[in-house]
């Protein structure tokens, strides 16, 4: 395997590792004498080269790595800014660089905010709601102390200045809707409040995140709908309910990388583009979310290495996914119109290997997206019925690395086997696997390892992503042109990443 066991290598890379800077585009002539006599990438032929042991010996490097997380989080992590996420990107950079001259490759350095909550509690009344959760990216309670005061109710849904009456000293609990977590957040402290709780207006539990910091934020919890219930039809009766809220919490701004690898080879007017993300959440190791599609991409750019390619291919690894698409957003936002218009399309591969899958495809249509998205939503679908294969659409809804691009007016699409969501017993008859648990039961927790990758599923979303990358890289006869990188006409989403931000 291209760069096998190179991890005695992180561990004396440390926090020094610093990457080679490369531009973008090498101005320099690039001889192709080691791909002339290569063959021309064939679909079949490079899904051939896709192997699960493989897959699975990375798996076991990546494992090794998130270990080096331990000291700090006392338990296997990649989360961005710790040491296994340095030595994730260390693994990435070299293996591709262990490819030679087929690839050229550069690392793009961008400033993160990140969030880390140590320690919590909401008591309302005599009672610790079973539900509450610290929202992602909120600050401590003052002082990182208690606070003390009394729940007061927000009018409407808290959107809007005149919602909020003067909050000095208080606690407040404001409704789920219509605007971001933070704008609630940041008017509640403006008010004066000591600490925030949101409810949900929805069934089931709420976590979220208050998305860019501002200096108003204040520490603010989630709760759910029917555990907020009995306290808003006191405070509605005039009642008085004591609350007390406490939250350990950091947020600050870090470093951290995209990793970026393009064939020298192919036009580079018409690149064929796809991603994953490096990152993982900090409660775990992250093996299927998204070492899984991270490692894919590895596997797929080394064997692609034996093929001739006449559209480039440019393969990146996000870092920040799981802090709200910061890797691919600032990707994006710095592409002049020209360099946006090269690609011609991205994919999008995110979890991919999920213990209790279901072959999922991401519904991109060009009524709601730009033009290709829905061919390429094709191109998988026809890939599993070819193969005999069910699967099933899923929203196109701002929950992955693909969100930049289609705001962009970059032609998008991926597949995925499925997160939190629960499968149906529909989905049992067509899949196998449990219903009523998630596809993926590990999903951002700690046992997100080694044992919570389903080769299956895993070893035949690798060849789909052979056949996508072949199929293009060999050609983009019929696939429509691109024309303009303005913005698509996007719905706006509930989600920007992982996380509910509204």
């Amino acid at each position: 395997m291209a760069c096998s066991y190179l991890f005695g290598a992180f561990l004396l890379l440390g926090d020094a590792f610093a990457f080679q800077q490369l531009p973008l585009f090498d101005p320099s002539p690039v001889s192709h004498n080691h791909v002339a006599a290569k063959e021309l990438v064939d679909s079949a032929s490079l899904q051939n080269r896709i192997h699960a042991d493989n897959l699975f010996d990375r798996a076991k490097v990546l494992y090794s790595i998130a270990e080096l997380g331990t000291d700090e989080y006392n338990h296997p992590t990649r989360v961005i800014g710790s040491k296994g996420h340095l030595a994730t990107m260390s693994y990435v950079y070299s293996t591709i660089a262990e490819l030679g001259d087929y690839y050229v490759l550069w690392n793009q350095s961008f400033p993160a905010v990140v969030g880390n909550v140590f320690e919590s509690r909401l008591v309302l009344g005599n009672e610790v709601p079973a539900s509450a959760i610290a929202m992602s990216l909120t600050p401590p309670t003052k002082d990182k102390e208690p606070v003390l005061g009394p729940l007061t109710l927000v009018s409407n849904v808290g959107c809007s200045e005149s919602d909020y009456p003067d909050l000095t000293g208080k606690i407040a609990l404001i409704s789920r809707g219509e605007c971001p977590f933070g704008t609630k957040s940041a008017l509640a402290g403006r008010a004066g409040a000591l600490a925030a709780v949101i409810y949900n207006n929805e069934k089931g539990a709420l976590g979220g995140t208050l998305g860019t910091p501002s200096p108003d934020n204040i520490a603010t919890f989630s709760i759910s709908g029917s555990d907020a219930s009995s306290y808003i039809k006191k405070l509605k009766n005039g009642q008085s309910v004591d609350a007390s809220a406490y939250i350990d919490a950091i947020v600050e701004t870090i470093e951290t990388t995209n990793i970026i690898a393009q064939t020298t080879e192919g036009d580079p007017n018409n690149c064929v583009m796809l991603g994953g993300h490096s990152d993982s959440v900090a409660e775990g190791p992250g093996i299927n979310d998204d070492g899984s599609g991270s490692l894919t991409l590895l596997e797929v750019a080394t064997q692609l290495t034996n093929y001739h390619v006449n559209n480039c291919v440019r393969f990146a690894w996000w870092a920040g996914e799981e802090e709200g698409l910061l890797g691919s957003d600032y990707y994006v936002s710095v592409l002049s119109p020209e360099e946006n218009l090269k690609i011609r399309l991205f994919m999008d591969y995110d979890m991919l290997a999920s213990p209790n899958f279901a072959y999922q495809v991401y519904n991109a249509t060009n009524t709601l997206n730009p033009v290709g998205s829905e061919e390429l939503r094709d191109l998988y679908t026809d890939f599993y019925t070819s193969h005999g294969l069910n699967f099933t659409y899923i929203p196109f809804d701002g929950r992955s690395d693909y969100d930049a691009f289609i705001r962009h007016g970059i032609p998008g699409g991926g597949i995925a086997t499925g997160a939190e969501g629960v499968k149906t017993k529909a989905e049992q008859q067509m899949f196998g696997g449990t219903a009523g648990d998630w596809y993926d039961p590990c999903y951002h927790q700690l046992c997100d390892s080694l044992a919570n990758l389903n080769l299956t599923a895993w070893e035949l979303n690798t060849k789909l992503v052979a056949h996508s990358v072949a199929t293009y890289a060999q050609s983009l006869d019929g696939f429509p042109e691109r024309t303009s990188f303005e913005a698509a006409d996007v719905l706006p989403s509930k989600y920007h990443g992982p996380k509910l931000q509204l």
